[in-house]
């Protein structure tokens, strides 16, 4: 049986200090940690390795509920794979989610969707002060991550887009935008 840990924040800027010395206190066997965004499990490379490791008879834990999914379906749709793998599932600041006794699945649901609720709310909130910030023209949106013009140059002078891309620090399907927008 072995204890796995996983750890998650949603920026670069985030530290995940504080989570991984929680799991260390479990102790945990194994750690995974990765910095995405909570809101979907698409793109999550440690969550998807953590979930090919577990065996029957493991234990996931986490240190907060919102740390593995933010929307109960994503929630539930982990648990589920757990459980059908025999893997038991425990949260250490929600105490009563241990999956492995019946009010502790009950605590998961409710949990759950309170931090899908509060998820919702903060979409909203952010939603409205955007709103506001540009009737007060002070919100001008992400600034652009790739110059258009700078396209331009580097595609006439011969390179290709891939080049660009490296050259510019931005993914290839950035540059095929850019070329298929009016901006260049």
């Amino acid at each position: 049986m072995a204890v796995c840990g996983y750890g998650r924040v949603s920026s670069a800027g985030q530290s995940l200090d504080v989570q991984v010395e929680q799991l260390e206190a479990v102790p945990c066997d194994r750690i995974f940690t990765e910095k995405k965004s909570g809101t979907s499990t698409d793109n999550r490379d440690a969550l998807n390795e953590m979930m090919r490791y577990v065996r029957e008879g493991d234990i996931v834990v986490v240190t907060r509920l919102d740390r593995l999914a933010r929307s109960l379906t994503d929630l539930s749709k982990l648990i589920d794979e757990l459980g059908a793998k025999g893997v038991g599932f425990r949260c250490l600041q929600q105490g009563a989610v241990d999956t492995t006794k019946p009010e502790g699945r009950l605590m998961l649901q409710l949990l759950g969707s309170f931090a899908e609720f509060e998820t919702a709310i903060r979409k909203e909130r952010q939603k409205e002060g955007i709103e506001i910030a540009r009737a007060a023209g002070r919100y001008r949106g992400r600034p652009r991550s790739i110059d258009p013009d700078d396209v331009r140059r580097l595609l006439a002078s011969g390179m290709g887009p891939t080049a660009v891309a490296k050259q510019l620090g931005v993914g290839r399907a950035s540059v095929y935008r850019v070329t298929a927008s009016k901006a260049v």
